[in-house]
């Protein structure tokens, strides 16, 4: 579904490379609806050997039982702490250089904690980099890849941030992960299968948040999906997930019925499910179905099993 990698985002992981020797700990900026699809596994292989604070954007959209579960894993993982804010909030703002220097340890009493901000387009990174600063710094916006250049800025409490564009990763492998993304407004509209997308969604979300997602769209009934007997396979590779049979709803049927309550409803009783698809992804990034999360711990899947080639066996067998 997803495959891209813009030259300026490329060059970005060079320049981020090219600096963390001189860095002391690493704030990565997570979308707090969806912390795991949000992290781009590129960036935590670069910055393995850093300490990290990991930093929930967007909280007052999310689930705040979720977020309470999502910091408490990133807690427990060695060099890591996690703070759910809203990037706003300067009371909030003014805990990270706090966690900046714990993280740290000893640093010498002549220069500040040295920190780089990263994280994947669209979740706050910028508007983060101005509340720290006080001021506008960084250039923000509602679409993804605004920041095109590494940015310094010294901030109170002796930090020193530096700022880094928007990196998503060549490949998203996960494709409830790339769902997710695209639902959130991460990746741009033009490079989606955009009703795709909200069909999708939308029996995820009758799937977690029925009573929200009936109560928005005042919906009857949020009708069962079971998967066909017999599905086709593609020639060029292994079947794209069924997610509307993961979930056991059907969303076309639930973005049918939006689409209609909606202004989609064309002569001759057609329905436009594009603009069901508008509204539903529209209204869910605006938080206007409540404070929702859509995912937890436990939907992030298992690593891959590394085969040994000689012997063809798992690895670790």
């Amino acid at each position: 579904m997803l495959g891209w990698f813009p030259g300026h985002m490329n060059k970005a992981r060079r320049q981020i490379k090219d600096a963390l020797p001189e860095i002391d700990v690493v704030i990565e900026v997570l979308d707090a609806r969806l912390p795991y699809s949000s992290a781009n596994p590129m960036l935590a292989e670069l910055t393995r050997h850093k300490p990290v604070l990991k930093i929930l954007s967007r909280a007052d959209l999310a689930d705040p039982e979720r977020t309470a579960e999502w910091v408490a894993f990133f807690d427990a993982q060695e060099d890591t702490r996690a703070l759910a804010i809203t990037t706003t909030n300067v009371r909030e703002l003014k805990k990270i250089p706090k966690l900046c220097h714990e993280l740290a340890g000893a640093v010498r009493a002549d220069r500040d904690v040295r920190v780089m901000v990263m994280g994947i387009p669209n979740v706050g990174k910028s508007t983060l980099i101005n509340g720290l600063a006080g001021r506008k710094i960084a250039k923000t916006g509602n679409e993804p890849a605004v920041t095109k250049r590494q940015q310094k800025v010294r901030i109170d409490g002796r930090v020193a941030l530096i700022d880094t564009p928007g990196v998503l990763w060549p490949k998203i492998e996960d494709q409830a992960s790339a769902y997710r993304l695209a639902a959130s407004g991460a990746i741009r509209d033009t490079a989606i299968e955009y009703t795709d997308v909200a069909i999708v969604t939308s029996a995820e979300l009758a799937k977690r948040y029925p009573a929200e997602l009936t109560a928005r769209y005042k919906l009857k009934a949020l009708p069962s999906y079971e998967a066909p007997i017999t599905q086709e396979v593609d020639a060029d590779g292994p079947q794209k997930p069924d997610f509307l049979a993961i979930a056991g709803f059907d969303g076309h049927a639930i973005l049918k019925e939006i689409a209609g309550k909606r202004g989609g409803l064309r002569p001759g009783g057609e329905v436009d499910i594009h603009r069901g698809a508008e509204v539903l992804l529209h209204e869910l990034r605006d938080g206007k179905l409540g404070r929702l999360t859509l995912e937890t711990p436990d939907d992030i899947p298992p690593p891959p099993i590394q085969i040994d080639e000689d012997s063809h066996l798992p690895s670790d067998a």
